[in-house]
């Protein structure tokens, strides 16, 4: 990947919806040859689909809660159900299995905390966790950074 292909990936992130001749002037490419860079990182796998960024506080979404999962069970029938359970319930945003004294890290984004009980009552259902705690987002201070290849990718 060279600088080219960097200028590319940062484009995108900040403008998903930039025409291919707009992507080509901003990177100093003919549009063919933009074109073919893109379905390169396409292929790939480095671009993945193109989305909206929303506003969630204009949906009525003003919560934003990170809760933290540790559970007893360490194989892979309950991660599969523990998987199917969060894939559930649409306000549970993201998933990260982690290390150290937490299993699971889920963001959760909901209309206030009844809509955070709501996602914690479907969640916890029937579901052997040992222990889960949420921590409150109270202002959103960096967000959507573009990703960076690192030097020499």
């Amino acid at each position: 990947m060279d600088r080219i292909d960097q200028a590319i990936i940062a484009a995108l992130q900040r403008d998903g919806s930039l025409s291919q001749r707009a992507l080509a002037e901003r990177v100093g490419l003919s549009q063919n040859a933009c074109w073919r860079r893109v379905q390169r990182l396409t292929d790939m796998g480095v671009l993945q689909g193109t989305t909206a960024r929303i506003d969630a506080k204009a949906l009525g979404l003003d919560l934003t809660v990170f809760m933290m999962v540790r559970t007893r069970h360490h194989n892979a029938d309950w991660a599969r159900i523990f998987r199917q359970r969060v894939e559930a319930i649409p306000e549970i945003v993201e998933l990260h299995r982690i290390g150290g004294d937490w299993d699971y890290l889920l963001k959760i984004v909901t209309s206030g905390m009844a809509g955070y009980d709501r996602v914690y009552q479907a969640l916890i259902g029937n579901l052997d966790l040992e222990k889960v705690t949420g921590f409150f987002s109270m202002e959103t201070m960096l967000e959507g950074r573009p990703l960076i290849a690192p030097p020499g990718r």
